[in-house]
């Protein structure tokens, strides 16, 4: 419970619990921690934005540094700022394998591509921003599968109710393939991404 508080509060401040273990704590506590945390106040236009951002930057685990960077290509490219930038971000390879359903969390799949159990093309690869492409596969490297981990995953133990559309997945082979860039309706975040593209812009 003592490394789950962290994100705990973390969810609390956010307004969206961040793991499937602070869904409990959350809903027992939804609102902002602190001894002012029921109090009803008034945000600012700023804050609210600022909150949208954090919202977004905490549920793909980034740093400012890696978001404002994504963003900023996320304007260069043609189309919508805001769809450009959840398409980059949940193409990011930590991001896939969450939704592959070969990790429960973001911050174990990070944790999983770091410690070079997964492979892209048959290739490993441990950086979690490696930006995945259209028709790459992602697998579990063949050593890693004997795993406790990966073999619940494999059982469909961390797999969502609602596969992702952008995504081929065989859990059981704990292989999944991209097969477009996901679009913003597809991506299950909790962000008003347009407010986001407003606080880079201001």
């Amino acid at each position: 419970m003592n490394q789950a508080r962290p994100k705990v509060r973390l969810s609390r401040a956010l307004g969206i619990p961040l793991t499937p273990k602070c869904v409990k704590y959350f809903e027992r506590r939804p609102f902002p921690p602190g001894v002012h945390g029921r109090a009803r106040k008034k945000v600012s236009d700023y804050g609210t934005r600022l909150l949208e951002k954090q919202r977004l930057r905490h549920q793909y685990n980034v740093s400012e540094k890696q978001l404002r960077r994504t963003f900023e290509e996320a304007v260069r490219k043609p189309g919508k700022s805001g769809d450009n930038l959840v398409a980059l971000l949940e193409c990011r390879l930590d991001a896939l394998v969450l939704r592959s359903g070969f990790a429960r969390t973001i911050y174990q799949a990070r944790q999983m591509v770091t410690h070079r159990h997964i492979l892209v093309n048959g290739r490993r690869v441990d950086k979690p921003s490696f930006r995945v492409k259209p028709y790459d596969t992602i697998e579990v490297a063949a050593k890693s599968k004997q795993s406790v981990p990966f073999q619940t995953a494999a059982a469909g133990g961390y797999a969502s109710e609602r596969p992702a559309a952008y995504l081929d997945v065989s859990l059981s082979a704990l292989r999944a393939t991209l097969l477009r860039v996901p679009e913003r309706v597809q991506v299950p975040v909790v962000c008003d991404v347009q407010l986001v593209v407003e606080f880079y812009s201001r």
